[in-house]
């Protein structure tokens, strides 16, 4: 035994050495195996590496344990390789992604990803899409057995809160080795574009009420008068007030029942959004700006008239004008619509009223109804949508629909209970007295007026559109 205490004494510093270089050469595989690879210790791995670690701590206390703890090194270092070589690559799995380029703001969005087992041996991975930041995933991540030489198909949903187009270009994959000392990220490139929408969902749902007769369910009145002969609209059962002549025969004889032909005046006419993107329509109501709020009500109110026959046409204006959508009629007009106003953000700088109705005034020349879409927060752009909107009166007709502030409703209705509380009721009061007259204001001037609040915009707007139709007021 002094023999070996009189070699540790003697080798003791050049081990020592030995293993601090010891310590470099496998640090520096695994920065390599990381950076070029992207391959890391997983946590097994470290746990097993913290055992001759705390062993080589003793020989502090008992220098004879040396052998011992090279020989547990020497194990772990081969048993630490082995397992690395039974990590998969990237050419034994093969992914796709299947999902529309079209979705909508706030609504789930379904994603499929199809995940092919290329190799002989079952693996456990971890599936996670390149998401952007924009899109809340359900679920975020999938942790599956994937069997030989088998395919799993998965499923997730994606919703957006905002609009625009979207790039979702990789699928990430993580695999553990077979001991999972070993942790693999496999990156496989797939571009997918989306485009979010305005609300479009609610058009294939009034569709559906509207060849059931059930839009009361949405909140649309059917306040139209029907015609007597002009386009045919629709087969209803027969009343006693219908007058024998527009009974059709056949569909009577098809449904063992009377059944007669409604008809709808013919009247093409023309709708021209005003679209506001200035900074009065970044404030967010229900998650969701005031703009993409107006974008779905306005798409809706589009989606109708252009079903009745009418034309229509959009202008969004901030400090300039931003886009023009000349009126047109026909279902096709929804996709020019669509493409010019999806990737329209509202900017941080005053809107241009001027700018706006002199543009109008240039290319529209026919009486339409003009329908101005913003939001009131002082005099100074009131007097403006008074002014402006009461010089159309007579060559077209104006709507302007005015945007409810729920936080404003709230501090007024709130029972105070401090005296701090009352101040803020009161001034709130105060805003909203003032808002009502400039309402009054408005509809003295001969301008149509909504007071709404933005997530109860469509069905009161459509309900407006409806009535001015059937009072033939255009």
């Amino acid at each position: 035994m002094n023999q070996l205490d009189q070699l540790l004494t003697e080798w003791g510093p050049t081990l020592a050495r030995l293993a601090g270089l010891l310590v470099v050469v496998l640090i520096a595989p695994l920065v390599a195996l990381a950076s070029w690879k992207k391959i890391y210790p997983h946590t097994p791995l470290l746990v097993a590496l913290a055992v001759p670690c705390l062993l080589t701590i003793a020989l502090l206390i008992e220098p004879r344990l040396l052998v011992a703890v090279l020989i547990i090194d020497v194990a772990v270092l081969v048993v630490s390789l082995a397992d690395l070589f039974t990590l998969p690559g990237k050419k034994a799995f093969q992914v796709e992604r299947e999902t529309t380029r079209v979705a909508s703001i706030q609504k789930n969005h379904r994603v499929t990803l199809h995940i092919t087992n290329l190799s002989w041996r079952s693996r456990t991975a971890w599936i996670r899409d390149d998401i952007p930041q924009e899109f809340e995933p359900t679920p975020k991540e999938f942790v599956m057995r994937l069997g030989s030489r088998s395919r799993t198909t998965v499923h997730y949903e994606l919703r957006a809160s905002r609009r625009g187009a979207f790039p979702l270009r990789q699928i990430n994959l993580r695999v553990r080795s077979l001991l999972g000392l070993w942790q693999r990220f496999l990156e496989y490139p797939q571009v997918s574009a989306i485009h979010v929408y305005p609300d479009m969902k609610q058009l294939a749902e009034y569709a559906i009420l509207a060849r059931t007769n059930r839009l009361s369910l949405m909140g649309v009145r059917r306040t139209r008068k029907v015609g007597l002969e002009n386009d045919f609209e629709r087969l209803r059962d027969y009343t006693l007030d219908d007058n024998y002549k527009y009974i059709d025969w056949r569909a009577s004889a098809r449904r063992n029942k009377l059944t007669v032909k409604d008809f709808q005046t013919s009247q093409s006419q023309r709708i021209v959004f005003l679209l506001d993107c200035g900074r009065l329509m970044t404030n967010e109501s229900r998650g969701l700006s005031l703009l993409d709020q107006s974008l779905n009500a306005a798409l809706m109110l589009s989606y109708v008239a252009l079903r009745q026959g009418d034309s229509v046409g959009m202008i969004a204006f901030a400090d300039r004008v931003l886009s023009y959508v000349p009126p047109r009629g026909g279902m096709n007009q929804m996709n020019q619509l669509l493409h010019r106003s999806f990737d329209r953000f509202p900017e941080l700088v005053e809107s241009r009223y001027d700018e706006a109705f002199l543009y109008l005034g240039t290319y529209l020349k026919k009486r339409s109804l003009v329908v101005l879409i913003s939001n009131v927060i002082d005099e100074v752009n009131a007097h403006q949508i008074e002014s402006y909107l009461g010089t159309l009166v007579g060559r077209h007709l104006p709507l302007g629909v005015l945007l409810r502030d729920h936080h404003l409703f709230d501090v007024a209705d709130h029972e105070p209970r401090s005296d701090t509380e009352l101040y803020r009721a009161a001034a709130a009061a105060e805003i909203l007295t003032w808002r009502h007259q400039v309402l009054r204001d408005l509809e003295h001037h001969g301008v149509l007026a909504l007071d709404v609040f933005p997530e109860d915009m469509t069905a009161p707007l459509v309900n407006s559109y409806l009535e001015i139709k059937a009072r033939h007021l255009l």
